[in-house]
């Protein structure tokens, strides 16, 4: 009779811990052809794919381009998303969606988690962002957005690793670059950069901290 008293008084206490520890099932939905509107005015068209994001099998939010995996539970990968591009007192019986790259997100396989990673100066229609291990390099646009940064930032950081001023916006398509993607090296670990304006240079990062190596590091074999 004990017995069957301590199991029932612990039962209650067992199932919320049973339910928290439950695992999340976070899969990715079959590639989608659509078409993205670039450019000042949005007059021309890039093709991209995207993918719908489920946790549990529930939507929640869609993706473009390669997942790169942070941890063996963390991956990031970047948000893709509809905008309404009706104009006010058009009759229309659905809204006219648009599709847009967004920022990146980190998700969590285990927890199924999804939150937003914050890219200093990051720019949805400049910055091509490599990743490698939680860092990524890309070329940024300053909030006034007139001045192109070299940036290298770190996951969970406050601010960036590294940060180079790179010179003025082109005012050309909004869609060109102003670098291409950043290429990394490891052991050690450090990233070049390939602005369209200027000679190549090269970062080392070692940890929280991120520094340009001298001019010849970035010519070695």
């Amino acid at each position: 009779m004990r017995t069957l008293v301590l199991l029932l008084a612990i039962l209650p206490m067992s199932l919320p811990a049973a339910a928290a520890s439950k695992p999340h099932v976070v899969s990715l939905g079959k590639a989608l052809p659509v078409k993205l509107f670039i450019g000042p005015s949005e007059d021309k068209t890039m093709d991209i794919t995207v993918r719908a994001l489920y946790v549990d099998t529930k939507l929640k939010d869609f993706t473009t381009g390669e997942v790169h995996d942070v941890t063996d539970r963390e991956f990031v990968v970047r948000r893709a998303y509809r905008i309404n591009d009706a104009l006010p007192g058009e009759q229309r019986k659905t809204p006219k969606w648009l599709w847009q790259r967004g920022g990146w997100l980190l998700v969590d396989r285990v927890s199924g988690r999804i939150s937003l990673v914050k890219l200093p100066d990051f720019d949805p229609f400049y910055s091509e962002v490599s990743w490698y291990r939680d860092y990524a390099a890309y070329c940024g646009i300053t909030s006034s957005g007139e001045q192109v940064n070299a940036v290298v930032a770190e996951i969970g950081g406050r601010k960036p690793l590294f940060r180079k001023e790179l010179g003025k916006v082109s005012m050309g398509d909004a869609s060109d670059s102003n670098c291409a993607a950043p290429q990394w090296e490891r052991q050690p670990a450090r990233v070049t950069f390939l602005p369209k304006t200027g000679e190549k240079f090269t970062v080392n990062v070692s940890g929280r901290f991120a520094d340009e190596a001298p001019d010849n590091d970035s010519d070695e074999e």
